[in-house]
């Protein structure tokens, strides 16, 4: 693997945008100021844990959703 190459990518290339969306969201929610300058890197391991632990409910939810063919 390259030096910097992103080893999580998202398979529909289209949802990289909704996802970082969803990030901020998530962030909100929690009551936990993002980066401004975007950078992720110099947060507490605690508080980007929280984040991806709840995106990860949500997109679980969507997809439990879905598949039982109920709507939002």
């Amino acid at each position: 693997m390259a030096l910097g190459q992103k080893r999580n990518t998202p398979v529909v290339r289209e949802a990289s945008r909704a996802l970082d969306q969803l990030k901020y969201e998530v962030a909100q929610e929690l009551g936990i100021q993002p980066p401004e300058d975007g950078y992720w890197g110099t947060m507490t391991t605690r508080d980007t844990g929280a984040i991806g632990g709840n995106i990860t409910r949500k997109l679980v939810a969507l997809a439990e959703q879905q598949l039982s063919g109920q709507s939002r």
